[in-house]
């Protein structure tokens, strides 16, 4: 357990704990937002972020790219 500056107490459970997966797969993107990630790189996300699923036994989760916290290359 953890508490927090304001006071509020984090169980080991509720605190979010970065994943790092590979990235098999990239939309196009729009005119406003630009894919800054690219298939085959390497990327740190928030537990808590994206969808989870699976297809074929493979599981899987998609994210938003504002939800990518770093680009490891």
């Amino acid at each position: 357990e953890e508490t927090t500056k304001s006071g509020i107490l984090l169980t080991g459970t509720a605190k979010e704990k970065p994943q790092m997966s590979e990235v098999v797969a990239v939309g196009p993107g729009t005119e406003a937002i630009k894919m800054e990630v690219k298939t085959g790189s390497q990327v740190i996300y928030s537990k808590f972020a994206g969808t989870e699923g699976k297809l074929d036994d493979e599981e899987f989760i998609i994210v938003k790219q504002s939800d990518i916290l770093a680009i490891i290359e």
